[in-house]
């Protein structure tokens, strides 16, 4: 559970870090991954303390992350890391289906989790990549200011229109979308991909 409620407010730190970004994502779209997630780290603080209101305001922030985050991350892909082999006993509407409720739940996380930030920093680790890669991890660690450092990785993939796109977080070697995975095909195995449409669209009610 501990872990859990770390890995959740990480989740919402990277949220945060990509939320002041998007911008920068649409007007210089070869930007390489590992400089974007730096420009962006350096650029939250300000955000935030320009407009405090968001850390306490649900509504404002959800309302944030729905119009900036969500056409920065790949959910699609997202899902289907979630679903694992089950991904392909799915329908195209199952897919579909699945697809936004999994995006809807982890924007709720992305809400709760960000209205837990504090002033932290990031430090981003050089990347290695050549010009034709299109799927790389930057890494990074979070300074936290008791001194702790924690590695986190980010996984991006870049897509046709040249942005790039997160689909997964790794904190401390675990990933946050593949953490779900277990619990996805329990309920496939016992009960059918219809009932995890069903309990994901009653989770996020």
């Amino acid at each position: 559970m501990k872990f859990m409620k770390r890995l959740k407010w990480f989740t919402g730190l990277f949220a945060a870090v990509m939320l002041s970004a998007f911008t920068v994502v649409s007007a210089h779209a070869e930007i390489a991954p590992d400089a974007l997630i730096k420009t962006v780290a350096t650029d939250v603080t300000t955000v935030l303390k320009a407009d405090p209101a968001i850390l306490s305001n649900a509504a404002k922030l959800k309302e944030l992350i729905e119009n900036k985050l969500i056409p920065n991350f790949s959910f699609a892909r997202m899902t289907q890391l979630a679903m694992g082999r089950n991904w392909s006993k799915a329908s195209p509407d199952q897919q579909a289906a699945l697809t936004k409720e999994f995006q809807t739940l982890l924007v709720r996380t992305y809400s709760g989790a960000l209205a837990n930030f504090r002033n932290n920093t990031i430090d981003v680790r050089p990347l290695r990549m050549q010009p034709a890669d299109a799927d790389v991890t930057v890494k990074t660690v979070i300074n936290q200011p008791n001194g702790q450092g924690i590695p986190i990785d980010y996984s991006l993939e870049k897509g046709a229109d040249g942005n790039w796109k997160a689909y997964d977080i790794v904190v401390a070697g675990v990933s946050l979308v593949t953490n779900y995975r277990d619990e996805f095909n329990t309920v496939i195995r016992d009960q059918g991909v219809d009932a995890l449409v069903k309990q994901l669209q009653a989770k996020n009610k």
